[in-house]
């Protein structure tokens, strides 16, 4: 069946039905595996963009790589928020990370979107970053942000309801998840927290980091 044919009335296809927060794992490295083979949703005023989730990183409570580490600040609150909300951070002043809120209110920590396949909305995904090749356009954090225009605009944004970004669940079940060490961190840096969907080609990281055994 075709991608026309999935669509349900309004629009909406079965595999853009938002998680429901009560299936999110309350463990910061469970929800970075459960979200491999989830959707990201983004609509954008020139329709639906999405991305199936290919490569997670979990930064879990008492993490030293994590920003919850010294406690809340204004900038990191929504880290402390119930699981399932957006958590967005400008690195190094120039690309915006997306992370996803985990364990119970209160407690700090979140998974990093690493990665993912773009699914819908490709030609909207391609304008947004200014190249067609499909491998490239969603192959790290910061160009996933981009592809999807993901900003501090929606940090705090509960992400297990429809809105301008939500989670949904995939149209079907990952293949085998490969676990590794987490990339481009100098704290914490042999914790195996960093998951990815193998022999998956949009996957980010170095050749050695996806050639991994599946944990």
């Amino acid at each position: 069946m075709g991608r026309a044919d999935a669509l349900k009335p309004g629009g909406r296809k079965d595999s853009h039905l938002p998680l429901a927060r009560s299936d999110l794992p309350i463990d910061t490295a469970s929800l970075a595996r459960y979200l491999i083979g989830k959707v990201l949703v983004r609509r954008l005023p020139e329709g639906i963009a999405s991305g199936r989730i290919v490569e997670t990183e979990a930064y879990v409570v008492g993490d030293a790589a994590g920003h919850a580490y010294r406690g809340m600040t204004q900038r990191n609150r929504s880290l402390f928020l119930e699981p399932g909300h957006a958590y967005v951070y400008l690195a190094y002043g120039s690309s915006y990370m997306l992370n996803v809120s985990s364990e119970m209110p209160g407690i700090g920590a979140g998974v990093l979107i690493r990665a993912l396949e773009p699914l819908d909305g490709i030609s909207i995904i391609q304008l947004n970053r200014g190249i067609e090749r499909l491998r490239d356009l969603a192959r790290g954090p910061g160009r996933l942000t981009a592809a999807l225009r993901v900003d501090r605009g929606l940090d705090g944004l509960d992400l297990c309801r429809e809105g301008p970004l939500w989670l949904a669940r995939g149209d079907h079940e990952p293949g085998e998840i490969g676990q590794s060490v987490r990339i481009g961190i100098t704290r914490d840096r042999s914790r195996f927290l960093r998951f990815y969907l193998r022999d998956s080609p949009f996957v980010s990281g170095p050749r050695s980091l996806n050639v991994r055994c599946a944990r």
